[in-house]
């Protein structure tokens, strides 16, 4: 197995090794779809007053108990204090609360408030609206394919 650090492209790359990371990086390119995307979902989603972060943090707790915030923090692919400033807007804005955990009175629970499941009501026709235009964006990809092969690189 041949040695990852090549120190001939730690001096200096040249610039055919940055036009075969442009075309070729996984990384890059899942970083550029992702800000695209984020950017047309949050003009989607404007009318009904969230960003696409928010609609996501809002539907992960769409469930019937309370959820944990390690539990939301993963599903978020996000770090506790992370998390812990996102949910501050949506908290002053009534839309979650945040509970003791009965089990485990140091551990915070995240629930959904009547307004929040509103808001996420409301944003529902917007979101769909969005994931049509993405799909026929993707005509050519299979989305559930696409979904399931994003999930495996998180």
């Amino acid at each position: 197995m041949s040695n990852p650090v090549d120190l001939h492209f730690a001096v200096s790359p040249s610039f055919a090794v940055t036009i075969e990371v442009r075309d070729s990086c996984v990384c890059l390119h899942a970083q550029r779809a992702a800000r695209a995307l984020a950017r047309r979902y949050d003009k989607a989603l404007r009318p009904a007053g969230l960003t696409s972060g928010q609609f996501s943090l809002l539907m992960s707790l769409n469930r019937p108990e309370p959820a944990p915030m390690a539990s939301v923090a993963a599903l978020l692919a996000m770090d506790r204090t992370t998390l812990t400033a996102n949910l501050k807007p949506l908290e002053r804005r009534g839309l979650l609360a945040l509970e003791a955990d009965p089990r485990d009175r140091r551990a915070r629970r995240l629930r959904l408030t009547p307004e929040g499941r509103a808001a996420l009501a409301a944003a529902m026709p917007y979101w769909r609206a969005e994931q049509e235009e993405t799909a026929r964006r993707l005509a050519h990809t299979d989305p559930a394919a696409l979904s399931r092969d994003l999930a495996a690189l998180a």
